[in-house]
């Protein structure tokens, strides 16, 4: 009998130990996930003042330089130009649809109004709960809430006496319980005080313990980094199996950094985007704030390009799938919407192509049937401005083996009539060869 009741009560454990092993996402938020593409990653805390790599300078400091970090530079963080409603606004106009926010990153600075720890957002000059206005202001422009949390915290671990590290004895939530623990008061903070929260972003080596239990307490609520791949600032060479995300700053330094930076081009970071969603992952391109609460004229330039480039083409953009074994062409990508039986050929690395004027390619992948149709995103393929004798309606050709495009970039978007950015040619109803 003890045999039989040591047996079962094992099988029992077993069981329960697979189930709570496989806990993942809802099928159904990683669809709709995939399906939104572009979201912005915002890294800001109050190291911001001296546009020092964020909360990484307390790895290897000495106590003087860590006494100063966390008693000093609290007490003169204030924002006063912080503006969630135009951050949002800006968010929207850019084309995203979500927004992954730094609440707590490795220092363990909050910038929530926590019980947890004083050293958080409340004790400032500022004293205001940026998270919450910051969230409040996101949901008002329709964008979806992402909670970027660090379940490693150095100040934690300075509490406990611990040398202050990333890799060691006691700096991740599986060797740590007392860490653990502190965690999960602060994520039933951010869930319970700030909701509806859409997703969450874990940044530690070790967060399996805190996945779990969030899919346990809030199935609701998608996990990214901790359950799926998150390439950080590289793009996988081909499409990887289920949802991704890769995460990517502008220039070189997640944080603001007011000197010695430099940044990619807006067409850089569109190519970059377009190479993403072809591959079938969703781009979560990194911004950070100054210490006064302003977005950086550079970054806030980038994302009016992105986003007008996305006013133009956003339907090759979101709500789309990867072409099966048929992702680029030379230097045209390809992204299908199958429900609407569309394709689009997204022409990118053409310089200098000026309003008005045609230019032709060469497709092996796709072919023609008699109900193809063929025309360029955001324009109606009718009228040339200033150029009435111009027709540039989008022309196609299917030979032996190729599909002859004819495309005229026809609509004015720059003052100058030359547009340096990649042209969509959407095609319905064509056959895919695979």
């Amino acid at each position: 009998m003890k045999l039989k009741a040591v047996f079962f009560i094992g099988v029992f454990i077993l069981i329960n130990s697979v189930v709570f092993a496989q806990l993942k996402n809802k099928p159904h938020l990683e669809e709709d996930f995939m399906d939104m593409g572009f979201g912005i990653f915002i890294h800001w805390s109050m190291d911001s003042q001296y546009g020092s790599v964020i909360s990484h300078s307390m790895v290897g400091a000495s106590e003087e330089y860590l006494n100063k970090y966390m008693n000093d530079l609290p007490k003169t963080f204030y924002p006063e130009k912080f503006n969630p409603d135009e951050w949002a606004r800006l968010f929207k106009l850019a084309g995203a649809e979500y927004v992954v926010f730094t609440t707590k990153h490795h220092n363990g600075f909050c910038m929530w109004n926590t019980k947890t720890t004083d050293f958080n957002i409340m004790n400032t000059p500022y004293g205001k709960d940026i998270t919450g206005m910051l969230f409040e202001s996101l949901r008002k422009y329709g964008l979806k809430v992402g909670v970027y949390f660090s379940p490693e915290d150095f100040s934690f671990l300075h509490k406990q006496g611990k040398v202050i590290s990333r890799k060691g004895e006691g700096t991740q939530v599986t060797d740590n319980p007392e860490l653990l623990e502190y965690d999960k008061k602060q994520i039933d903070e951010l869930f319970n005080n700030y909701g509806p929260i859409d997703m969450v972003f874990f940044d530690a080596f070790s967060t399996k313990p805190l996945v779990q239990w969030v899919h346990e307490k809030y199935p609701d609520i998608i996990v990214t980094r901790g359950e799926m791949q998150t390439p950080e600032q590289k793009i996988p060479n081909g499409p990887m199996p289920g949802p991704w995300e890769t995460c990517m700053t502008m220039g070189t330094q997640w944080q603001y950094k007011p000197t010695n930076e430099v940044y990619k081009s807006g067409t850089d970071v569109i190519n970059k985007l377009i190479e993403i969603r072809a591959k079938g992952g969703n781009f979560l391109l990194n911004i950070g704030p100054k210490p006064n609460g302003e977005i950086p004229i550079e970054q806030d330039e980038r994302l009016r390009e992105v986003g007008l480039w996305m006013f133009v083409n956003n339907e090759a953009i979101k709500g789309i799938r990867p072409m099966k074994g048929m992702i680029k062409d030379g230097d045209i990508w390809f992204t299908q919407n199958e429900e609407e039986q569309a394709v689009y050929v997204i022409i990118t690395g053409e310089k200098d192509w000026f309003k008005g004027f045609r230019r032709n390619f060469l497709l092996k992948n796709l072919k023609a049937t008699p109900q193809t149709q063929a025309s360029v995103l955001g324009q109606n393929d009718l009228v040339v401005e200033y150029w009435p004798e111009n027709n540039p309606k989008t022309k196609f050709e299917q030979h032996n083996d190729v599909l002859e495009i004819s495309v005229s970039r026809a609509h004015r978007l720059y003052n100058d009539k030359i547009w340096p950015n990649p042209v969509v040619v959407k095609f319905m109803n064509v056959d895919v060869i695979k």
